[in-house]
């Protein structure tokens, strides 16, 4: 197995794509090679810049959330990307810069001359300027001229609490080499170098002990990709990122690459991309980026697509892509979720957190249900191991951490109020959420341990079709012999139900009980019990809710 190569691609969420577009093609003068959309959610474009043919070490790739706010820089997120530049050329570009009215600062890179500015969304942009490897394929119709142009990446910085955790996964399995460190304004920067003689070699991680993370949204960095040869040895380094202790990703199809995907100990979000089969796979190299390309999968959907992404100019053709009945929506603006007392319980006007997208600016919800002891906060963190843009993910705070206070196996009446006051918190977010134009349907309801039994017994009791449902250590609420006579049905919803053969909370001939009542209330239900586990949750879990999700996205469109 070969050492990583160095960076594949980056990709960041921005908030305009026509100002995006025009800052990439005009200003930096790199070619838009790839206009589609975000596999995972699937009414928002995934534009793609890079070299004559988008290869590797040059892609940079974006997720326009128009209206999105600007997200804010921390740690455990890369905060800025790096061009290579002919060393000569510091002086074209700072003119460049000004002419086009676009702030810079000057800076020094490990000996090197560099220049900052941000994006439109405030991504940090830095062109190193010193002579290295040519850029892979030129684009003929730059704006720039082929002196001046630039090379693709140099490196990426990262922000870190402690940079040892990070540089041992970047020396080890991934095989880069530490080049050496330098004092920067934010810390210590310590650089690391991909195996290779290509471009975009470099990733630097700069130390910044205490201080807060970032906040994800326009202008954040949602994951850094490096450069992998083929297929069979990315699946050797998803066995040793395993072995590892990493939770890695199945590999994803992404079309003109395969991709597995981890979150690194600081935070940071690592892909590894596979070079093969590149840009030019669906479309020739003299038409990369003049038509909305879609996966054979979302072909039926094709004009619901193009009625939902907002119209982008492509200025090397002169062709206006997406639009098509643009502006019409069945969102209504306005209300953020509000849990109203139509139960007097404990847990009415406890706060409910969010994450994701907007609730006026999202298509489907996960509404995320904490266990005993747990809280809205701690859930939500599942978000990111799911790692789909497409939800509004929602969590609901019980008071005091817990939803009722004895095992869901206790007779009803011992649970209460909380039972019903918490069952109620659900319904109200369902509500809200309903007043945002997301309906059923496209609502994912899940949860661990006791949130787990508190959302299937929510489902059960309020039998309609829901986007799915997932239950982690779970199952439905109430002693041996409760009546489970439940009105309606569930026509269809997928359900997840994951647990261990030896759970302590959770019994297994519960858990079996609960799947063959919600199938026969016309769930489609998937339970899987894993031997000896215990009370928590695995890689396969979330694998199987991933799937779950991005059924749901693809359906909201």
């Amino acid at each position: 197995m070969n050492p990583i190569q160095g960076l594949h691609h980056l990709t960041v969420m921005a908030s305009d794509p026509q100002k995006n577009v025009d800052f990439f093609t005009q200003v930096l003068g790199q070619r838009l090679v790839k206009v589609t959309v975000n596999f995972d959610d699937p009414g928002t474009y995934h534009l793609y810049y890079g070299d004559e043919t988008g290869a590797p070490g040059t892609i940079m790739t974006y997720f326009p959330w128009p209206g999105a706010a600007r997200g804010q820089r921390g740690n455990g997120e890369i905060v800025a990307a790096a061009y290579a530049a002919p060393a000569a050329s510091q002086g074209y570009w700072t003119t460049r810069l000004q002419s086009f009215g676009v702030p810079f600062s000057e800076h020094t890179r490990f000996g090197s001359p560099a220049v900052r500015f941000e994006d439109p969304d405030g991504l940090w942009i830095e062109l190193i300027f010193e002579d290295g490897a040519a850029v892979p394929s030129f684009w003929p119709n730059s704006p720039v001229p082929r002196e001046h142009a630039l090379s693709g990446f140099h490196s990426v910085t990262g922000w870190v609490a402690q940079t040892a955790r990070t540089e041992a996964l970047l020396t080890g399995p991934l095989g880069f080499t530490r080049v050496g460190s330098e004092p920067d304004a934010e810390g210590t920067r310590t650089r690391y170098r991909g195996q290779s003689d290509g471009v975009g070699l470099y990733i630097d991680l700069v130390e910044r002990p205490g201080q807060p993370h970032g906040q994800f949204s326009a202008g954040s960095v949602h994951h850094v990709a490096l450069r992998t040869v083929d297929d069979t040895e990315q699946l050797e380094y998803q066995t040793l990122l395993g072995e590892h202790g990493y939770q890695v990703t199945p590999v994803q199809d992404r079309q003109y690459f395969h991709s597995i995907y981890f979150r690194e100990h600081s935070g940071i979000l690592f892909e590894v991309a596979t070079d093969a089969p590149g840009f030019p796979d669906d479309e020739p190299v003299e038409e990369l980026g003049k038509h909305l390309k879609l996966p054979a999968w979302y072909e039926s959907k094709r004009a619901a697509i193009e009625a939902r992404i907002k119209p982008i100019v492509n200025h090397e053709y002169g062709v206006t892509i997406g639009g098509k009945g643009h502006g019409q929506t069945s969102s209504q603006p306005g209300a953020s979720i509000s849990a109203g007392p139509r139960v007097d319980g404990p847990h009415q006007g406890q706060p409910v957190m969010t994450t994701g997208r907007a609730l006026q600016d999202a298509r489907a919800a996960v509404i995320l249900v904490h266990g005993r002891g747990g809280s809205a906060e701690d859930i939500l963190n599942l978000s990111q191991q799911f790692n789909l843009s497409a939800f509004a993910y929602v969590a609901p705070q019980a008071q005091g951490h817990t939803w009722y206070p004895e095992s869901f196996l206790a007779p009803l009446d011992r649970n209460e109020p909380g039972l019903s006051s918490g069952l109620q918190m659900i319904d109200d977010v369902v509500a809200t959420l309903g007043e945002q134009g997301i309906a059923p349907e496209h609502i994912v309801i899940g949860g661990f341990s006791q949130g787990a039994c508190l959302a299937l017994e929510y489902v059960a009791r309020n039998a309609r079709r829901y986007g799915g449902v997932f239950a982690f250590s779970g199952g439905l609420i109430g002693p041996d012999g409760t009546p489970r006579d439940y009105p309606g049905t569930l026509d269809g919803t997928p359900i997840f139900i994951g647990c261990s053969d030896v759970d302590g909370h959770i019994p297994l001939r519960r858990v079996e009980e609960s799947a063959e009542i919600l199938a026969g209330h016309g769930a489609k239900v998937d339970k899987r019990i894993y031997p000896g586990m215990g009370h928590t949750i695995n890689e396969d879990e979330i694998s199987a809710v991933q799937k779950m999700l991005q059924d749901v996205a693809a359906l909201s469109v």
